[in-house]
Formats: C-alpha cells, sequence, structure tokens
C-alpha cells in the first residue's frame, strides 16, 4: 500500500479503539486487561520479527524504546482506560485526549526544533474546536466519575503520549519497528502488570465479547494501527502526525453510526467537516496549492 493511504488507514483503525474498549470494559478491569493486551502482542511481534531476521535494538536502543513504550501505551492507554473505568464519561475524556495535537506540537517545538508555521497553530485551533462540536451531544457534567482524580489522570494520559511521540521520534526512529515496538509493548506490559497487581481486584467476567474485544485491540489496534503511527512518526513531522488525532472522534461517531444505529446530528457533521478542513490546513505541505490559496483568502493567513 502506498505510504500516502497511511494516514487515513491509521485514523480509521485507531478510531475503532474507542469501539474494541467499549466491549472489554464491562468484563475486565483495565491495568489487568492491558497487561494480557500487551504480552500477547509483544509474543506476536516478537516471533515476527525473529523470523523476519529483524535487527534488535542495542541496550541503550531497548531503554528508549520501553520509555516510549511505557508513555505511549502504558500510561496514555491505561489512564484513558481506568478512568472512563472509574466513572469518566466518555465525551469528557475524549475532549481532554483533544489537547493532545496541541500539546505534542509545543513538545516538538520546544525539543525536535520543528518549525511550527502559523498555519499549523490555526489548523490545530480550528481543529479543536470542531472536536468539539463532535463531542458536544455527548458531553456530559451530570457524573459522579467527574473529579480531580480523572480529570488529573487523563491529562497525564495525555502528557505521556505527546512526550512519547516526541521521544520516540528523536530517540527511537532508527530502530527496526518490529523489535523496538516489541520492547515497548514488554515494557508497557511490566508497568500496568504493577499497577494491577497494586490497584485492582483481578475480578474477570468471561464472555465472548472479551475475547472479541481483546483479539481486535491486539490485531487491529496494537499491531496495525501502533505499527502505522510509528511509520508516520519516523517518515514525517511529529507535530503534522499528531494533528491526525483529531479525526479520531468524528471517524468513531460515524462508526457508531453506521455499526450500532446511534445518532449523528447536524452539529456533528459540521464539527467533522470544520475538523477536518483545520487538520488539512495544518498538514498539507504545498503551500501554493489551491488549498491553501483558498485558505489564505478565508482566514487572512498573508
Amino acid at each position: 500500500m502506498p505510504v500516502k493511504y497511511f494516514p487515513a488507514l491509521f485514523v480509521l483503525l485507531w478510531a475503532t479503539g474507542f469501539i474494541g474498549a467499549g466491549y472489554a470494559m464491562p468484563y475486565a478491569e483495565p491495568f489487568g486487561f492491558m497487561t494480557v493486551r500487551f504480552f500477547i502482542a509483544a509474543a506476536i511481534l516478537g516471533v515476527w520479527a525473529l523470523m523476519s531476521g529483524s535487527q534488535w535494538p542495542t541496550w541503550r536502543g531497548a531503554f528508549h524504546a520501553a520509555v516510549a513504550g511505557c508513555l505511549i501505551h502504558g500510561i496514555y492507554l491505561s489512564g484513558v482506560f481506568w478512568a472512563v473505568h472509574r466513572g469518566l464519561p466518555a465525551g469528557m475524556s475524549a475532549l481532554v485526549v483533544g489537547l493532545q495535537p496541541l500539546i505534542t506540537t509545543l513538545i516538538a517545538g520546544a525539543t525536535l526544533g520543528e518549525k511550527i508555521e502559523r498555519r499549523h497553530w490555526i489548523g490545530l485551533a480550528i481543529g479543536f474546536i470542531g472536536v468539539i462540536m463532535v463531542l458536544w451531544p455527548k458531553f456530559s457534567l451530570d457524573s459522579g466519575g467527574i473529579n480531580a482524580v480523572t480529570i488529573g489522570v487523563v491529562f497525564l494520559a495525555v502528557l505521556a503520549i505527546s512526550t512519547g511521540t516526541v521521544w520516540q521520534k528523536r530517540f527511537v526512529g532508527q530502530v527496526d519497528l518490529k523489535a523496538g515496538t516489541t520492547v515497548q509493548y514488554l515494557a508497557a506490559a511490566v508497568l500496568t502488570g504493577i499497577a494491577s497487581l497494586f490497584f485492582e481486584n483481578h475480578q474477570v467476567i468471561w464472555s465472548p465479547w472479551l475475547f472479541f474485544a481483546m483479539g481486535w485491540l491486539v490485531l487491529v489496534l496494537s499491531i496495525g494501527a501502533v505499527l502505522l503511527l510509528m511509520v508516520l512518526i519516523r517518515e514525517g513531522a511529529v507535530s503534522k502526525v499528531a494533528s491526525l488525532f483529531y479525526l479520531v472522534p468524528g471517524t468513531t461517531a460515524l462508526m457508531a453510526y453506521l455499526l450500532f444505529g446511534e445518532t449523528l446530528s447536524l452539529v456533528q457533521l459540521v464539527g467533522m467537516a470544520i475538523t477536518t478542513f483545520g487538520v488539512a490546513l495544518a498538514t498539507v505541505r504545498n503551500d501554493n496549492s489551491q488549498f491553501f490559496r483558498f485558505a489564505r483568502q478565508a482566514l487572512r493567513l498573508r
């Protein structure tokens, strides 16, 4: 598949993770579920790396891969799962997670020396407005799960994936994808395993939906989507890759509408269009393209 299709495929696969998580959470605690998920993903990728003759990282490379894995997988994914499991509404968690492209861009500009142009910041701002519109119909403050702890954990999770993305770009970019991601998942599994031992009761309700969610999240998300993310981080600017996450809420809402018959309001549709415009403004490279000629006229960028 041509690399130019990777961003769209990544958004499509990543968006299914929220649906898969919804199937898993009623049956298993988040840290324990994530530990098993990460170990299975590490085993599959490890065998793949061995069979394909991948070059394994040095101890230094493995350390950096482990740090990125703990941040991107261990803290981010588990933190969001934990907060939602503790009653934080999905709309609220998604809104906080929506800050990720902005935070990642700030960190990338400060540490990687990426030149962040004015149109990129404007695109991020427009995209965030679109995300709010997509999430608004399901946004609710009427929940006992909204408190300083759950909000704080999700914000920490956002900081983790933002920092981890930059760490991946700076220190892990030259490591083989399969071998490096195997190390990432092993490190993340150790982290979530320790959290499970200290904070969970290890209760599991065995259900076909639990096995379906585990299989989907391992194969489609932990292997498919994450490997695409690593390729995008390696090949492009971190700030532009991060802006793709703005497209996830709208894609998830559209999937829920098509698969489960959930409502999709006019506000959400307009929000999707605005988000898409914002992401395009932040990521399209050709400054002389017809898109940017229109954008400059509409937004008076120059």
